[in-house]
């Protein structure tokens, strides 16, 4: 076999630190994004900036801790110990140097791996730590990693004795931070769940001040209150040992749980959340003592955990789903499912026989869960036997699927259109193999005024859910991409709010995993004899008619639905050039609030909404 062509000893390159961390961003705060949604890196950043002053708190020092953001820059102040002015340089620049290594100091920390502030100052444009202790402080300032300024240690001038300051703004230039911006609500969230998990703690950001006296009850309090959910009886809050744990029903189906490790919000969860979940239905099974569905118990359940853990082990870098699965990593450990299940079912159990009040109202919510289910069994059967005998003949389906091995799985999408025409055309000019096409008759009922017996009542969402299989799991998905495809008029709005509706009500995790997007066509063509041009706005149209002046015969197309693209043009695009935009939702985002706000009864403050954002298309005035 021949060497392989360009491969020497001068392709073998060393990076050092900072360089690695500039080249390989994704291995240590996941995407990078402009701001726009609450993961994307730069919320990383503050966040491995606070969580050395939420560590120093951990351990008793420091009970105030100072956050800035403005301008896009952004400054935290602690008055913990302060890094060892020594070291100060290595342990924001080297990789695998810290205190955090060492359990006598930080025994519960979040970070265990060395490299928080390094990531921050590797992908600042500029940054500056400086830390006070024993009279003296010390401040070096990088940029894009690199030092640039070191007084060495020196006397301290400053009122405050010690603690630490960063100070970064982050790196906008090209492949980095591009055209991002700081949201408000995100960072205040980030605030708040540090408040609510370090009671005592006090955050004072942009002149608010956030603080939490009693932890996740004070979590699930505002929750509520934000969403405006009635919880149907007051908040169990129980506290142990590295232990605290917060539970009540509503009238909500489903389940829906915050868990955090040592201050970090675990939004994907991990062994500590799967346990008490776990835990919280057996507990309250035995405690009734009757044969009831775990998932009939558990049905209306908002919960919160935390727990702190030496050296836990996470899935990411982002520190998003915990992985540990012993409480320490020393032999003879006690499990996380241990530990867990032990708490809840001994102090849960004991609150269930103290408080008969809270149990009558449960057992209530528990039957009136298995009777609901019941009857929606009886619809689903009904449901399926009728889908059987019409094959899903809304679905003109592909030859590869999403829930297979297959090499092209990736690759494949369903498309959501609206009436005969649109899907006729798109199935003509589709990529069988991958491409699946579902056509809908008018639009969708409204899923957020119906109950679940409803929508398997519903032929056409009944059928949508068949095709799509994510009935009982979204791990049988079909579709990589599940993209709606409607006329971008008012009806085809409609239909895209009903839609995503309907999946945040009954399959929220389609659209938080990234597999929910719209289709952008085309709203004008503009050609002459030599060229045709596609334009998916007014000035690509502008630019359009700029560059094919010069033809009298110029012809100008306005598309005013997808009916009237042509099963070859639709081949454009559908294929390789296809334009999605993906519908998001944040982990923070409060389901209930959006729909109820945007597809609940109409309320004065939506009218108030609609009319202070109301645009008007001036083209179609003309």
């Amino acid at each position: 076999m021949a060497e392989t062509e360009g491969y020497t000893d001068e392709n073998i390159r060393h990076l050092e630190d900072m360089e690695h961390i500039r080249l390989r961003p994704g291995m240590y705060i996941g995407k990078l994004g402009d701001g726009s949604h609450s993961d994307d890196g730069i919320y990383v950043l503050i966040k491995e900036s606070i969580d050395n002053s939420i560590d120093e708190f951990r351990m008793g020092e420091g009970k105030t801790i100072e956050v800035t953001v403005k301008d896009g820059k952004v400054r935290v102040r602690d008055y913990g110990r302060g890094i060892p002015l020594g070291k100060m340089v290595e342990a924001v620049s080297k990789l695998n140097t810290g205190a955090k290594y060492d359990s006598k100091t930080f025994k519960k920390s979040v970070g265990m791996n060395g490299v928080g502030t390094k990531a921050v100052n590797a992908l600042s444009w500029k940054f500056a730590v400086q830390s006070f202790r024993d009279g003296k402080t010390r401040r070096a300032e990088f940029k894009q990693g690199k030092l640039v300024k070191d007084t060495d240690i020196i006397d301290n001038t400053e009122e405050a004795p010690r603690g630490s300051l960063f100070e970064f703004e982050p790196d906008s230039s090209k492949g980095m931070f591009e055209n991002y911006s700081f949201r408000e609500e995100f960072i205040e969230t980030m605030m708040r769940n540090y408040a609510y998990l370090n009671t005592g703690l006090t955050i004072l950001y942009n002149g608010k001040k956030f603080s939490s006296k009693n932890g996740l009850l004070d979590l699930l309090s505002e929750t509520f209150e934000k969403e405006q959910v009635e919880p149907l009886y007051p908040i169990i809050h129980l506290k142990g040992e590295d232990i605290e744990i917060a539970l009540t029903h509503t009238e909500q189906n489903g389940e829906d749980y915050f868990s955090f490790v040592n201050g970090q919000h675990t939004i994907q969860g991990g062994t500590h959340q799967a346990a008490y979940r776990e835990a919280i239905g057996r507990t309250i099974k035995e405690f009734f003592n009757k044969n009831q569905e775990l998932a009939d118990i558990r049905n209306g359940v908002v919960g919160a955990i935390a727990i702190n853990i030496e050296e836990p082990v996470f899935e990411s870098q982002t520190k998003v789903k915990l992985g540990s699965r012993d409480m320490t990593p020393k032999e003879g450990s006690i499990s996380v499912n241990k530990f867990v299940n032990d708490f809840v079912k001994q102090e849960l159990d004991n609150f269930l026989h103290k408080h008969p009040e809270v149990t009558d109202v449960m057992s209530k919510k528990i039957q009136d869960s298995e009777r609901e289910r019941k009857a929606i069994n009886v619809v689903r059967n009904k449901a399926m036997t009728k889908r059987a005998s019409l094959h899903n003949r809304k679905l003109r389906d592909c030859r590869v699927h999403y829930n297979t091995n297959h090499e092209l799985r990736d690759e494949t999408s369903i498309f959501i259109t609206e009436g005969d025409s649109a899907s006729g055309s798109i199935t003509k000019s589709r990529n069988s193999a991958t491409q699946a096409v579902f056509s809908l008759k008018g639009k969708p009922l409204n899923a957020v005024k119906k109950k679940q017996k409803d929508i398997y009542e519903n032929e056409e969402l009944n059928l949508l859910q068949s095709a799509l299989d994510i009935e009982e799991s979204l791990e049988n998905l079909r579709y990589n991409k599940v993209i709606i495809a409607t006329d971008a008029d008012v009806d085809g709005m409609h239909i895209r709010m009903l839609l995503i509706s309907f999946f945040l009500m009954y399959c929220p995790n389609l659209i938080r995993e990234g597999h929910v997007y719209i289709l952008q066509t085309p709203l004008f063509r503009v050609r002459n004899k030599k060229e045709t041009r596609y334009c998916y706005t007014d000035e690509e149209r502008v630019a359009a008619i700029n560059a094919l002046s010069s033809d009298p015969k110029m012809e100008i197309t306005r598309f005013k639905g997808l009916g009237e693209i042509s099963p070859d043009e639709f081949s454009v695009f559908i294929g390789k050039d296809i334009h999605l935009e993906p519908v998001v939702l944040s982990h923070e985002t409060q389901i209930n609030e959006l729909l109820k706000f945007y597809m609940g009864d109409n309320t004065p403050e939506r009218q108030e909404f609609i009319i202070n954002n109301l645009r008007i298309d001036t083209d179609e005035l003309r």
